[in-house]
């Protein structure tokens, strides 16, 4: 397609798109025309071509037909003289453009026509003129006297609408413009200054507002400042942690724990990852509160040099409110123990795996069905040398309920003496599984080292108030579960049979809800270093005459 610059010049004005490069969508820069007649920037296509060097085959980017071998290019001197003639027309045409209001511009009211932009409005006349049109007011002596100020689109809310004058004066008792017949009129008493008074007072104000401003947009680049060094300082030690662990796996246990290797990448990574989000969202919410206090800044920049009084004092109250800043407080420095603890975890594992890896592994995997759990079933029974004297056990010693009165055991070391608890006669490792039927109040469901205490009332006698037993509280509403005295709630369908399995070798112990079907209410991965055995404990109130006399609990066959 060619054109004539006769043609360009008579005006018949060609879309700039027919001569842009459809690759970087500008005007053509070096046109070249290829076999199939499109025409392309020579760089663009040069560089679209050298990525097909490898297939050897040349295409058009626009209607994909394929050139071999690659074809020569020379310029397009037709097309470079078009581009160049357009460039030089669409210039004038913007530089007459220029002269003329658009719709974001004030434009000038006396022209008629295509209006010229305004160069000043003027506050007696209010209206706006343009160049031409503002002569008068340096010519002639009575408009000489005119107030001119920067091209204003809203002239007319400078005006009374009850009395047609110019408000030039301020009501600070109902915080309006008003014009010197209103303060005589309905706002007559009233606390009333003039305009340029108002804006006085009301200029410092908003000077005062732009330093507390500007301070804080200092403050909040310096958290910024903090969280991107804390942002690094979480990638610096995660990078370490993982190259640390990528040395002990790499080095020492090669390939039978790669995939554990893996799994400890993964959980630095999603730690890392959590850090840096949680950073970035702060690092995100400061820098948006610092570009809407540098916006807000700018308003009230813009503001103060408006030279009319009444839209600055109209305007002021809109803009010069200050949102609530962020809290600096809740700018927190994490300790990054983390990612440190990980390595450190690593190092212990080498170590402990040097006993485990003499054992044959176990698939820790867990069953998927209550039948795959009753494979790992374990008859249970309760030891009566253990149990507190408040319980009585039946049923084989496998049920426990609570009673008011004593029970007639033998004194025995192995008692529980204050807590209403009884551990099994059988100990737990390897797989195994069982379940307790509760009823009553409360009644709960634990896994206890032997060791633990057993005379007296402290917290280390009580299931899960030490680091020797585990356990899941069962009440009429909720779950808990307990150890080492922290406390996790636990939610999960209700229900009177609770299952317990355990894998004493991979360190897992979890515990389901048993209806029609199971439901995981909570799992704990840790590493056992004794032998098992499973408790009961049966709840009482804060005096013994609050017992509560149904609570029982059973070892089910199963």
């Amino acid at each position: 397609m060619f054109f004539s610059l006769f043609e360009i010049q008579k005006g018949a004005q060609l879309d700039q798109e027919t001569f842009s490069c459809s690759i970087c969508l500008d005007l053509l820069k070096d046109p070249v025309t290829v076999p199939c007649g499109h025409s392309y920037c020579m760089t663009c296509i040069k560089t679209h071509w050298d990525e097909e060097d490898e297939k050897n085959i040349y295409s058009c980017p626009q209607c994909r037909q394929t050139f071999t071998p690659r074809p020569v290019l020379g310029k397009n001197t037709m097309f470079a003289a078009l581009v160049e003639q357009l460039k030089k027309t669409g210039l004038q045409a913007a530089s007459a453009d220029h002269c003329y209001a658009g719709p974001e511009d004030v434009a000038c009211d006396v022209c008629t026509g295509r209006k010229l932009k305004a160069l000043k409005s003027c506050l007696v006349c209010l209206v706006s003129y343009c160049e031409k049109h503002l002569q008068p007011h340096y010519d002639v002596a009575q408009l000489k006297r005119h107030k001119l100020v920067e091209p204003c689109k809203k002239l007319q809310d400078s005006i009374c609408s009850h009395h047609d004058e110019v408000m030039k004066m301020f009501c600070r008792t109902d915080q309006h413009c008003i014009c010197y017949l209103c303060s005589v009129d309905e706002h007559k008493g009233h606390d009333t200054v003039s305009a340029a008074a108002e804006r006085t007072e009301r200029q410092r104000e908003l000077e005062g507002s732009r330093q507390k401003i500007q301070q804080r947009i200092h403050d909040r680049e310096k958290d910024v400042k903090v969280l991107q060094l804390e942002l690094e300082t979480i990638n610096g030690s995660a990078d370490k942690a993982v190259k640390n662990s990528e040395k002990i796996f790499s080095d020492e246990l090669i390939c039978l724990l790669e995939k554990r290797r893996s799994d400890v990448k993964q959980q630095i990574r999603s730690q890392q990852e959590t850090e840096v989000s949680r950073v970035k969202q702060l690092q995100e919410k400061l820098e948006q509160e610092i570009t809407e206090l540098k916006r807000k800044d700018a308003d009230l920049k813009q503001l103060s040099h408006t030279q009319d009084h009444t839209q600055f004092l109209q305007n002021y109250p809109s803009v010069s409110a200050l949102s609530e800043p962020t809290d600096s407080s809740s700018i927190n420095i994490r300790p990054l123990r983390y990612f440190e603890d990980v390595t450190a975890a690593v190092s212990e594992l080498r170590d402990k795996l040097q006993d485990i890896l003499r054992e044959k592994w176990t698939n820790i995997s867990l069953p998927k069905t209550r039948a795959g759990f009753l494979q790992y079933s374990q008859e249970i029974t309760l030891d009566p040398n253990t149990a507190n004297t408040r319980l009585l056990l039946s049923e084989g010693n496998r049920k426990a309920t609570l009673m008011s009165q004593y029970q007639s055991y033998s004194s025995h070391p192995d008692r529980f003496t204050y807590w209403c608890q009884v551990l099994s006669r059988e100990s737990l490792t390897g797989r195994c599984y069982w379940e307790m039927e509760w009823s009553g109040t409360g009644v709960s469901v634990a896994v206890t080292y032997k060791n633990i205490s057993r005379a007296g009332w402290s917290s280390e006698c009580e299931f899960g108030f030490n680091d020797k037993s585990w356990v899941l509280d069962c009440q009429l509403n909720s779950y808990d579960f307990w150890h080492n005295n922290i406390r996790t709630p636990v939610s999960g369908p209700q229900s009177t049979r609770i299952g317990v399995y355990l894998d004493h070798r991979a360190g897992i112990l979890s515990f389901y809800s048993v209806s029609e079907t199971m439901t995981l209410l909570h799992r704990v991965q840790t590493t056992f270093t004794q032998p098992l055995y499973a408790g009961l404990q049966l709840w009482y109130g804060e005096f013994w005459w609050d017992i509560y006399f149904d609570n029982t609990a059973e070892l089910c066959k199963l």
